[in-house]
């Protein structure tokens, strides 16, 4: 009987016919087998190497060409025995290297997280990669995130994808929050869409206030600094309290993630201009408007132009003035 799932194996039935031939004469020579089933030989001897490697024949070796046949459980357990053999040696390894390893737990984590320690500094990628996998496995309810930019690599969108997912399935809610110019990445558009069909929300903001990560309101990640791939790990309860209310007020002022065609180019280019402006009348230079807005220095310089001209300006403090005037900053 066939069951699902399981490949099924025919038996030869030359292989059939020659297991039942030595079960009834005991013997195992080629040229008698092959005589009285009139067989070559040579298939005789196929059929019988065959049948030994089952261990469903056994020669002995008292007597040329007797042997005998075995029964079918007690091949299968002399076939088995070998690689139980190998599993319980490799679990027998396996257990003594956790038992080795478990001893290093204390010293790692001593190292690692003193105790008290509430701030911890990650200093590779690779540790961090690590630190937030750990995290994201031990996430029982909730995940923040703030990630400014406006694109992301698809091959880390797609691996951020698999996490959420797996986060998602556990029943785990996530909110992230963008800056507008994510709206008009390809990338980020298709993985805040499928994302959000697990349940995932995600809104967008002119202006945030950096990246952060923050799990179950216990454990937050924020860069180590502007040149490090590094981050920092903070446990402190009240000061991932006050992260956490920074990113509720963010959210509140955000808009649900929509394409930029989608929603209209208006709306999403009016913010991002207003901000512009107010950025330049406070004198900040054109890398720092970038870095605040989550686009490329090249974009932001463009947006810089086309405003400079909408507002006949040809200085930034002749810009801010054009703007007071024509209502886009207070007086």
């Amino acid at each position: 009987m066939d069951i699902a799932g399981e490949e099924h194996i025919a038996m030869d039935p030359l292989d059939t016919q020659i297991y039942k031939w030595v079960l009834e004469h005991r013997r195992m020579d080629p040229a008698a087998i092959a005589a009285a089933l009139d067989i070559p030989p040579q298939s005789a001897t196929e059929c019988l190497t065959r049948l030994r490697a089952l261990h469903l024949v056994v020669p002995l070796p008292s007597e040329d060409g007797a042997g005998y046949a075995v029964a079918p459980e007690i091949a299968m357990t002399q076939l088995a025995a070998p690689g139980e053999a190998r599993i319980r040696l490799e679990q027998e390894q396996l257990a003594r290297g956790r038992a080795v390893l478990t001893q290093y737990l204390p010293h790692y984590h001593d190292r690692r997280y003193p105790r008290g320690a509430d701030i911890e500094v990650i200093p590779s990628m690779e540790e961090v990669r690590t630190a937030l996998t750990q995290a994201a496995d031990q996430c029982h309810t909730e995940v923040l995130a703030s990630q400014p930019g406006g694109s992301r690599l698809p091959e880390a969108l797609q691996e951020a994808l698999t996490r959420d997912q797996a986060l998602l399935t556990r029943g785990v809610s996530m909110r992230t929050l963008y800056h507008h110019t994510a709206r008009f990445n390809g990338p980020s558009q298709a993985y805040v869409e499928a994302a959000s069909g697990l349940g995932a929300q995600y809104r967008t903001c002119h202006e945030l206030f950096g990246r952060i990560i923050v799990f179950d309101r216990e454990l937050a990640f924020i860069p180590a600094s502007n040149n490090s791939w590094g981050a920092v790990a903070i446990r402190q309860e009240w000061l991932v309290a006050y992260l956490c209310e920074i990113f509720e007020q963010t959210w509140t002022r955000a808009r649900p993630f929509a394409a930029a065609a989608t929603e209209g180019l208006e709306h999403v280019a009016q913010d991002i201009d207003h901000t512009i402006i107010e950025l330049l009348a406070a004198g900040l230079k054109d890398e720092t408007i970038a870095r605040r807005l989550g686009m490329s220095l090249r974009t932001a310089r463009r947006h810089i132009a086309d405003i400079m001209q909408q507002l006949d300006a040809e200085s930034r403090f002749q810009a801010g003035v054009a703007a007071t005037k024509a209502g886009l900053l207070p007086d």
